[in-house]
């Protein structure tokens, strides 16, 4: 056994926890699972490993360890670190941003409606849906039935009650009850999207007993048309769930997995189903970075998905048993009948989505000069990740005033101007291009963050030593620093600095990478220097015109479009300002600028 590593092995307990090997900068690079930890991390020194876990062992200098009460504590503390701190070695989860997700948003009588941007604020997100067209049947069949508003008021019971918004288009033309006028309560409101949540989780029996019962007692309270409307509702969601593809008239609640691998790549295929229909169909992508048993990523994915899609099935059917099960769940490996025909139709997709795959690395053109030109890029910087996505930031300010910073946004190489961001400078006083790009750099990330955006993969700081160390403390209080690569480049001889490196990194001055650096940093200076200007601008107008005690907005506008600047304003007769602006303002005017 490793030197490196014996010690801690021999005082590991014989429980359920996670470990996790640390490298020489204190990064995690592997997070795992154990029923007995003593014994699995044992199991990495006492047999020969394969390529890729040596390699990662050899990078580890240190193990620390977490023991929890039982090993589903344990599967589920393993996925929430993984996904957490993203470790180099453990599988890579491909982003699925791109399936479309509905929504139904947080709010006072809740919107409904279909986003790719999953976003932690409260709401209920159902998917994620691989087929747009999918989407788009359910909500035509939400609106359909209970015509939830589209509109983005805030429909607050003090704004409704004071008469503050009138009914719009959407109304008159029946897509709407009109909540925002008070035609329709928040309860009803309230159990119609309680109802749409049963239609998006596949309980359309729930819902169609509950308007059953509802007909009923309207019929016997002779509301006849209410009745009607019911029926017509229930007529909707019968004929919707006769399209639904059935699979089972006995099996009601239960999730399907099912696997199929590739050389380093595994596909975990999901069914939902409910009421004897498949209501849900995803699949997986899982890149293994070193080497892992079946079981052990069949029981990474069920945790992942159901996490993901909330599921609240009781019983999973799947082809093998798992490494680590909940104990509050049946699992069933099917040998025969309707279970073991889903299982079936669960691989089926599995072995599809895998050939699709396939044939789309097959199909993928050559890398193009701007790929060619990030892989120089990242391999001139040393970086781990392709620098597709890069930010630079840069300051402007004159003697202190008026400052303010600019962030341009680069992915795949070229301007993404709709992520550009200007910043005006608020807890630094006076000429600190250090503090002020301290600040900037720690609003920036702190907001990616909350918002659940991506990362970049470079940052690029316009300045030198002092710039980078003010950036780097924004990072690390973030805890950013591990995650992305940062540098500064100093004008005068271009140098390129590394948090950290007292030594410069120099590029030929010819090199594809320094001018993609390049590119960056004077596209940064530009957006900067054109806010600043602006900004300057709107404020010597504002310290002439808008301190006179008297004169108005809509004159200061009738003055700056008739006249023009406010130093033409000063030199104008006050006969011609009498014109224009009236006797009284005129005057006023006039007397100010004389003092």
């Amino acid at each position: 056994m490793d030197d490196r590593f014996q010690h801690i092995v021999s005082i590991l307990p014989d429980k359920p926890g996670v470990y996790q090997f640390i490298d020489s900068y204190g990064n995690i690079i592997y997070v795992g699972k154990a029923k007995n930890l003593r014994k699995r991390v044992s199991s990495y020194f006492v047999k020969n490993q394969s390529g890729k876990t040596t390699v990662m062992l050899k990078r580890a200098a240190d193990l620390k360890h977490i023991v929890v009460d039982n090993e589903s504590d344990a599967l589920l503390l393993e996925n929430n670190l993984i996904k957490r701190h993203q470790p180099r070695y453990n599988i890579l989860l491909k982003d699925d941003k791109t399936f479309p997700w509905i929504c139904i948003k947080k709010e006072s009588f809740p919107r409904v409606f279909s986003t790719r941007n999953t976003i932690k604020d409260g709401s209920n997100y159902y998917g994620p849906y691989t087929s747009g067209l999918m989407v788009k049947i359910l909500l035509d069949l939400i609106r359909q039935l209970y015509k939830p508003r589209s509109c983005t008021l805030n429909l607050t019971v003090e704004n409704i009650s004071s008469g503050k918004f009138k009914a719009c288009l959407e109304y008159h033309i029946g897509n709407c009850r009109a909540p925002c006028i008070g035609l329709q309560s928040e309860q009803d409101y309230i159990e119609n999207i309680q109802q749409i949540k049963d239609i998006l989780k596949g309980n359309i029996s729930t819902v169609i007993d509950h308007l059953k019962q509802l007909m009923i007692n309207y019929s016997k309270n002779l509301r006849f048309e209410e009745a009607q409307a019911i029926k017509d509702k229930i007529e909707i969601l019968s004929r919707f769930r006769s399209r639904s593809s059935v699979v089972s008239a006995t099996i009601k609640n239960v999730d399907v997995f099912a696997m199929s691998q590739d050389i380093d790549r595994t596909y975990i295929n999901y069914l939902k189903v409910v009421d004897g229909a498949v209501i849900q169909a995803f699949t997986l992508d899982l890149k293994s970075r070193v080497e892992e048993d079946k079981e052990s990523l069949l029981g990474f994915a069920i945790t992942e998905i159901r996490q993901r899609l909330s599921s609240d099935s009781p019983e999973i059917i799947l082809p093998f048993k798992p490494d680590i099960m909940f104990g509050n769940l049946k699992y069933t490996i099917p040998k025969k009948g309707e279970k073991l025909k889903l299982l079936e139709l669960a691989e089926r997709n599995a072995v599809y989505y895998k050939l699709e795959q396939r044939k789309k690395q097959e199909e993928q053109p050559p890398k193009d000069r701007t790929g060619k030109n990030l892989e120089k890029l990242k391999s001139d910087l040393h970086m781990a990740e392709l620098p597709q996505h890069i930010e630079c930031f840069d300051n402007s300010n004159i003697m202190g005033d008026n400052p303010v910073a600019a962030c341009v946004v680069f992915k795949n190489g070229k301007p993404s101007r709709k992520d550009y961001r200007h910043f005006n400078i608020k807890s630094v006083k006076g000429p600190d291009d250090f503090s002020s790009m301290e600040e900037i750099v720690f609003r920036r990330y702190k907001r990616v963050l909350e918002e659940k955006q991506s990362l970049p993969q470079l940052v690029i700081i316009d300045g030198g030593k002092g710039q980078l160390s003010s950036s780097v403390k924004s990072l690390k209080k973030l805890d950013l620093l591990e995650r992305i690569t940062i540098i500064g480049i100093a004008k005068k001889l271009e140098e390129i600095f590394f948090p950290g490196d007292t030594v410069p990194l120099y590029l030929d001055k010819n090199s594809v990478s320094l001018k993609i650096i390049q590119q960056l940093r004077n596209e940064a200076h530009r957006f900067g220097i054109n806010f600043h200007r602006n900004k300057r601008s709107s404020e010597m107008t504002k310290s002439d015109l808008d301190m006179i005690k008297g004169i108005g907005p809509k004159t200061k506008e009738t003055l700056l479009r008739k006249i023009g600047s406010p130093e033409k304003i000063k030199k104008i007769p006050v006969e011609e300002l009498i014109k224009i602006i009236g006797k009284q303002k005129a005057y006023i005017l006039t007397n100010y600028f004389k003092k």
